[in-house]
């Protein structure tokens, strides 16, 4: 496996990202959408990965720059024919050593708090994640569960 950098061009990239966004969107009530766009990805604040298996794009993920050493996973998806072989701790393992070349000691996320996010919840609790109060931008909200681990 290997991680590529910003290639958002890449048509299997677009398209997988597309749906991302597209299901969030779908899954979440209004002002409890946090996912950002191809162009929110692209800010300097913001680097992104894809992941690929030789040809076969995996997924990919974004890391948000918060402040000197903690950061935000944004953009976390596996394709959906790599679900539930075990691609989405690989893919959060490979994100961990990015943010930590990075100069990453801490990384928080959001994710959903209803059904549809519930893989993502327990994937983020099996790689060591724990539950915490909002940071960075976010406010309290029955919609979003946030995470954070030491890297």
């Amino acid at each position: 496996m290997k991680s590529i950098e910003n290639n958002f061009d890449n048509p299997r990239v677009n398209t997988l990202l597309h749906y991302h966004f597209y299901q969030l969107r779908s899954n979440s009530p209004e002002g409890s959408t946090h996912v950002l766009d191809i162009e929110g990805l692209k800010v300097s604040s913001i680097k992104f990965w894809s992941v690929w298996d030789e040809d076969k794009l995996i997924g990919c993920g974004a890391l948000k720059f918060l402040e000197k050493d903690h950061g935000e996973f944004k953009s976390i998806r596996i394709a959906d024919e790599f679900r539930n072989m075990g691609y989405g701790i690989k893919l959060l393992n490979i994100l961990i050593i990015e943010a930590k070349k990075n100069g990453i000691k801490k990384i928080s996320l959001e994710t959903g708090a209803g059904n549809f996010f519930k893989p993502a919840r327990k994937l983020f609790e099996k790689a060591g994640f724990k539950i915490c109060g909002p940071f960075a931008h976010y406010k309290i909200d029955p919609n979003s569960c946030y995470f954070s681990k030491k890297i």
